[in-house]
């Protein structure tokens, strides 16, 4: 099944979809803001809208394409992170502006570099509509991708979104050589608050234990290729928020959404230490070694599960 597809930014998550599309025998187009011109160009004829900007160009894309919307015309979301200004996800700001929008989301472990080196990899298609996710299953996996569904968009973002406040933790882990112990336990405690939050959200917890959860966790808290995990290894250096954003020269999502989520748990009451001191950490606030050492230094109490429904 051969399909038009039109993907919106064609940065490396977007070019490696899109090439990995294209070899697949399906036609593809592309706009990036890069290059200019008008993006609703490329909607004239597709079949199939593959969004794959930053989380930070999704509200005005959403706002300005909607008025040009082909009908009955599918959007893959791949955009990861949790919007600051209205603390949603990605799916939900395209929902805001197309209500009747056939959105499916696009999410695991899946590092672009490793994929556009021909290395194999497994995903999630999550959606509300389980026909258009069954028909993109089948047309878009392939000996390199292959795809499983799910129906919970919302746990499968979060999960995706939250990942990368993690593993920026993980990188100051690393950075600062506190062992395989010490990174394993701060994996553990970080899938019980991404849990809190996936439920707290409207999430289905199993969603956690998918692709999109624990999958995505183990590549970007692991891989030297992961850009939230360098991040997290140049503030364990002691670089300030933008001389690691530097250092790292691409988009840290974590950054953004480490922030998203601090917002919604004062707005909800969570308590999510692992993110608190990511912020803190962020803002400049505290020193690596003093997150630690708050960490290491809360009260103790029992052992706080995420139970699959």
């Amino acid at each position: 099944m051969s399909l038009r597809i039109a993907v919106i930014g064609l940065g490396a998550w977007g070019s490696t979809l899109a090439k990995l599309f294209a070899e697949q025998g399906h036609q593809v187009s592309g706009w990036s803001r890069r290059q200019g011109g008008d993006p609703s160009v490329v909607l004239s004829t597709a079949e199939l809208v593959v969004m794959a900007t930053s989380l930070s160009g999704v509200r005005s894309l959403a706002s300005e394409l909607a008025p040009h919307w082909p009908e009955g015309v599918p959007l893959l979301s791949c955009s990861k992170g949790i919007d600051l200004h209205d603390l949603c996800t990605a799916s939900q700001l395209w929902i805001q502006q197309l209500p009747q929008l056939q959105v499916v989301v696009l999410s695991g472990p899946n590092l672009a570099s490793e994929l556009q080196q021909g290395l194999p990899a497994a995903s999630v298609l999550a959606s509300d509509w389980a026909p258009v996710a069954g028909v993109l299953q089948q047309a878009l996996s392939s000996e390199r991708l292959r795809l499983y569904t799910n129906a919970d968009p919302i746990g499968t973002e979060v999960a995706g979104a939250l990942k990368n406040v993690m593993a920026i933790a993980a990188g100051v882990c690393d950075g600062l050589a506190l062992g395989a112990n010490a990174k394993a336990s701060l994996l553990c405690r970080g899938l019980v608050e991404m849990g809190m939050v996936i439920q707290g959200l409207g999430g289905e917890a199993a969603s956690l234990y998918g692709l999109a959860g624990l999958g995505d966790l183990l590549a970007t808290a692991n891989s030297p290729l992961s850009r939230n995990n360098r991040f997290g290894l140049a503030l364990a250096e002691g670089l300030t928020r933008d001389a690691a954003l530097a250092q790292v020269g691409a988009t840290v999502e974590g950054a953004h959404t480490c922030e998203a989520v601090l917002a919604l748990a004062g707005r909800h009451g969570w308590h999510l230490p692992i993110c608190e001191q990511v912020g803190a950490l962020i803002t400049g606030q505290i020193t690596a070694d003093q997150a630690v050492g708050r960490l290491m230094g809360r009260g103790l109490k029992s052992e706080e599960l995420v139970m699959l429904a």
